[in-house]
């Protein structure tokens, strides 16, 4: 199987290295370097053209991805994510995961990413990927990437936590959660008077256990950034 490894502390590369005959999928735009024997070709992924044309409409994802291959003999590439920040790489087969919109960036090919569905309360409010939402399947390796550097944490039973939805990355399939307010003991009212005031809006609360793997910054503040100190275009 491909061999995935992170390297460097910021902004990391992966490090991926193939045997004769074995293939990956990553991300558009994510190869940084491959060496000679490898071959790269566009891909619409495992899931045919209507699975990607959901991948981009629902999921921020490209329609086309890269199908990098050892055709010609063994052979390393480096891989890159579009946003600075970390990586991990998850085994799946006996634990699969949900992805949040753009967390994917690399999978062996015994990895395959489908959509499905979320009930409308976790699609409305959650902000974990609308009605449609990635999810591994199958086994081997998939690598995620995340703005900001990475956090990976343990769900155990009857010890639930609260989490900001924007900064999850990844949560195992096996873990519960439900949309909530941060102090949801102080009732509906009182818990929306604690959010407006604090600055925290809903958020997720997961039980179970499982892994969340989260990020320590998200889009919307990167976006709302750039908004306010970048200088704007007079026409």
């Amino acid at each position: 199987m491909a061999e995935f490894t992170i390297t460097g502390e910021v902004d990391p590369f992966l490090h991926v290295s193939l045997q004769q005959g074995e293939s990956i999928l990553a991300e558009s735009n994510a190869m940084v370097m491959m060496e000679e024997t490898l071959i790269l070709d566009g891909s619409l992924g495992n899931q045919g053209i209507f699975g990607a044309l959901v991948r981009r409409m629902a999921n921020e994802e490209s329609i086309f991805q890269q199908k990098i291959t050892a055709q010609n003999g063994p052979g390393d590439l480096l891989l890159a994510a579009p946003f600075p920040g970390g990586m991990h790489v998850f085994n799946v087969g006996d634990k699969q995961f949900y992805l949040a919109d753009g967390a994917f960036l690399a999978c062996t090919d015994g990895v395959a990413i489908k959509s499905v569905m979320q009930n409308l309360g976790h699609a409305m409010f959650g902000g974990t990927g609308g009605f449609l939402i990635q999810q591994s399947t199958g086994k081997g390796k998939l690598a995620v990437s995340a703005f900001g550097s990475v956090f990976l944490l343990d769900v155990k039973p009857g010890q639930p936590l609260t989490i900001d939805n924007e900064h999850v990355v990844a949560w195992d399939t096996n873990l519960t959660y439900e949309i909530t307010t941060p102090n949801s003991g102080r009732g509906f009212l009182g818990g929306m008077v604690s959010a407006a005031t604090s600055g925290e809006s809903l958020v997720l609360r997961f039980s179970g256990q499982g892994q969340i793997l989260l990020a320590s910054r998200n889009k919307k503040t990167l976006i709302s950034w750039l908004t306010e100190n970048l200088p704007q275009t007079k026409n």
